[in-house]
């Protein structure tokens, strides 16, 4: 299975990179992983709504550049389905049986994903209903990811 994480903005904290760098090692026995960054857009305090909206789409559109049409696309959102980790784990298992062999995964930035991004998704996950910084979300992916192979292979570590 080959896994794209798409995301807005790079990662600043040290404790953050080498997070997802040992997630990146662990899952390397299971998938092939690659994780791709666009540029997130400034958003002033106090933006108004069309800002933020234009926001939205300005890295949606650098999102989109990376979409690809024969990929399953899963987007990460607040109002997602909220499976846990066997669902998770169950979902992505029977993904790879029906033939689907590449998953993009998109976090989109601090204000979220823009309609036309939410427009190609074939899946809406969500962790919660509380709003996580974009930052960590990639690591919360990458650990339910490994999570996942985890429990398809019978291994120890879901509990």
């Amino acid at each position: 299975m080959h896994i794209t994480v798409i995301c807005v903005g790079k990662i600043k904290e040290k404790f953050f990179t080498a997070a997802v760098e040992e997630y990146k090692k662990r899952l390397s026995r299971y998938c092939r992983l690659d994780i791709v960054e666009v540029v997130d857009e400034k958003t002033p305090d106090k933006a108004s709504p069309v800002l933020e909206e234009q926001i939205r789409r300005k890295e949606g559109e650098r999102i989109l550049r990376n979409v690809r049409e024969d990929a399953y696309k899963i987007t990460l959102e607040i109002a997602g389905e909220m499976p846990d980790s066997e669902e998770l784990s169950g979902k992505l298992e029977k993904l790879g049986i029906t033939g689907i062999s590449h998953i993009q995964f998109i976090i989109g930035g601090s204000l979220g994903l823009s309609g036309e991004v939410l427009a190609v998704s074939d899946y809406r996950l969500s962790f919660s209903r509380m709003t996580f910084p974009h930052q960590l979300m990639r690591v919360i992916l990458l650990e339910q990811l490994y999570r996942s192979y985890r429990i398809m292979k019978g291994e120890p570590y879901h509990k």
